[in-house]
């Protein structure tokens, strides 16, 4: 399978030796065997076509998706063309542009940051899924889909993130960050101490306890997979 990764920010520059950009982290995700690509849309250079590869996944970014950004919208355009001629997974902003292009709203949430590691319920079990025990990953975001778009089905969701993931039949979402690591987490809430304000301790804190990132990986090869 050709996996087309497509890289929607950009690591802080002080992490990015250490930890690598978002598209090596989510090819990390991804077992041995797949042929992949990966493709930085911030400088405005999209696919030629939505069947270059069988699967696209999107990235996570600093950016939000209703920014004025001159690659945002044909990102969105391309997503739309995308659905349903190649499979496709979106990750945190990923997930938000994906809601954003199939008719959902995605606004920057009064409820503030989610950062360290969340526990999210199984709304819905999808064919990918091994069972429906909740799930314990990474997140690190302000924006949230408050709008589903139509069709899509929520898979898992909390309390403070009530559309954490969407199946859409031929396309999956999540709002969390499977592809962090424990460790790069601690460092990105070190580095943003004064962004993310009095609730950084205690996210470093979650981070100590084990979570189900692999557990998601698997959820994704299922699914492109299948």
């Amino acid at each position: 399978m050709k996996i087309g990764i497509l890289q929607c920010g950009a690591i802080p520059e002080e992490l990015a030796a250490a930890h690598g950009p978002y598209g090596e982290m989510m090819r990390r995700l991804l077992p041995s065997g797949h042929q992949v690509v990966v493709q930085d849309v911030t400088t405005g250079m999209l696919p030629g076509s939505p069947t270059e590869c069988d699967a696209w996944m999107l990235t996570g970014s600093a950016a939000g998706v209703y920014d004025d950004l001159p690659w945002i919208a044909p990102l969105k355009t391309f997503l739309a063309e995308a659905r349903g001629r190649a499979k496709l997974v979106g990750i945190c902003f990923g997930h938000q542009i994906m809601a954003e292009a199939f008719g959902g709203r995605v606004v920057k949430s009064p409820k503030g940051w989610g950062i360290g590691l969340h526990r999210y319920e199984v709304r819905e079990q999808a064919t990918w899924m091994e069972d429906a025990a909740p799930v314990c990953v990474p997140a690190s975001h302000q924006d949230q889909v408050v709008e589903a778009p139509p069709g899509a089905r929520v898979t898992i969701a909390s309390d403070f993130t009530p559309y954490a993931g969407f199946d859409y039949g031929n396309a999956i979402s999540f709002q969390c960050h499977p592809e962090f690591t424990p460790g790069f987490c601690v460092a990105l809430l070190q580095s943003r101490r004064a962004l993310y304000g009095a609730g950084t301790e205690s996210a470093m804190e979650s981070l100590a306890a084990p979570n189900d990132s692999p557990r998601m990986a698997t959820w994704i090869s299922r699914f492109l997979e299948s």
